[in-house]
């Protein structure tokens, strides 16, 4: 039998580990996690010969380490190849703009670095929402790593930085914190200041392992630290903290807002335009909620709350749970050239939603088309469906 001098190296190297496993008495690895291929955007493999390749330095030099490293966790799913898509790369580095003015709202506000590991005491719902979502977060971040899903972590804590924390919770505290020139003080304004300072030190450890580079900078100017982020202890997962009250309550907040702001959108209304809105049919939740949180609506949805049910048309109807909020039009805009508009809109959509969907019908198209050029066009028919669906519930709110 020929031996090559391959075979001989293998077996070479084969004894040795086992002698060295022998030794040792132990296996050097007893997890062993195979990832995806790295592919082009297109979803083909990278080649010098088809000139798709793609330089890590050249991406990092134009979107940061961190970003890269982000986009190839957040894109890790088990038995999926990652498309390289510099449009992703690009968004996960808005994320680390989006964390740093942030963080520097924080700093300007005399928000400073936390100095316990458990939560801080707090009476307002807004932060013991956030109190409860970052004990979520971790909760979902320590179930994602524990199983290797490191693209369900990264994703876990980019829904909790971007919309949680750096959306919401900050737009909801600017109030109780007052302004720059006039900083708020007070038992309210101090309980946030230590809540949001907690918040971002629980961020920042959770974020850390992903993006490294901008975590540990910002770690070190929210205040003097004894320790560096990388030797930080992690965050604990305690229920405890959770309160399913303040959660309803801020949460009902959230959908109201978002929805009034996304009728105004889809209608044309100047964001700077004040509105007035009509309740109908609120409970005593509801109506408890809207005592509470009168200022934050009117602030965020640029609204203002008005007594009596409203104009029965030529209005934009809002339903959230069981109350219905009636924003009046007239004057506001023309409620016939908007009428237009989304009736021409709404034809538009529908006929692209129609020709993709017979092209997606016809099996040759299926069968032989690209299978990148098939998935796109059935994102595509998801996009033109959901769009006419979108409109025609605004022309139906206009009455």
């Amino acid at each position: 039998m020929l031996i090559s001098g391959f075979d001989i190296l293998f077996f070479w190297d084969a004894r040795m580990m086992m002698q060295g496993l022998h030794f040792m008495k132990d296996v050097p690895f007893r997890t062993l996690y195979l990832h995806g291929l790295v592919r082009a955007a297109d979803g083909s493999k990278m080649s010098k010969s088809k000139g798709n390749t793609v330089d890590p330095l050249g991406l990092i030099d134009q979107y940061g380490a961190d970003a890269l490293r982000f986009f190839m966790a957040a894109m890790e799913s088990q038995g999926r190849d990652i498309k390289m898509d510099e449009k992703r790369v690009e968004g996960y580095r808005n994320f680390a703009t989006k964390l740093w003015n942030a963080a520097r709202f924080c700093q300007s506000n005399g928000i400073v670095a936390s100095t316990t590991l458990e939560a801080p005491k707090a009476d307002l719902a807004v932060n013991r929402w956030i109190i409860a979502e970052t004990i979520q977060a971790v909760q979902a971040v320590d179930l994602a790593l524990a199983d290797y899903r490191f693209d369900g972590a990264a994703n876990a804590i980019y829904q909790f930085g971007w919309s949680r924390f750096c959306d919401w919770y900050i737009e909801l505290i600017k109030p109780v914190l007052g302004q720059m020139d006039a900083p708020a003080t007070g038992p309210e304004a101090d309980e946030t200041r230590a809540v949001a300072g907690w918040v971002l030190d629980q961020l920042l450890v959770l974020l850390h392992p992903f993006m490294p580079f901008i975590t540990e900078e910002l770690w070190s100017k929210m205040g003097p630290r004894d320790h560096d982020l990388i030797v930080a202890k992690w965050p604990m997962a305690d229920a405890r903290a959770i309160d399913p009250e303040a959660a309803k309550e801020v949460d009902w907040l959230i959908r109201l807002v978002s929805e009034v702001r996304a009728a105004r959108n889809e209608l044309g209304v100047s964001p700077g335009v004040r509105m007035p809105v009509h309740v109908r049919d609120a409970g005593p939740d509801t109506q408890g909620r809207l005592a509470r949180q009168s200022a934050a609506i009117a602030r965020l949805a640029r609204v203002d709350l008005t007594e009596g049910d409203g104009p029965a048309g030529g209005a934009v109807q809002v339903v959230v749970d069981e109350a219905t909020f009636v924003l009046p039009l007239e004057g506001v805009i023309d409620l016939d050239a908007e009428r237009a508009r989304l009736t021409k809109a709404i034809a538009a959509a529908e006929k692209e939603r129609d020709a993709l969907a017979g092209r997606l019908g016809n099996a040759s198209f299926v069968e032989r088309a690209k299978p990148e050029a098939v998935e796109k066009a059935r994102a595509d028919h998801a996009d033109k469906a959901a769009e006419a669906e979108r409109l025609g519930a605004a022309l139906s709110r206009l009455g």
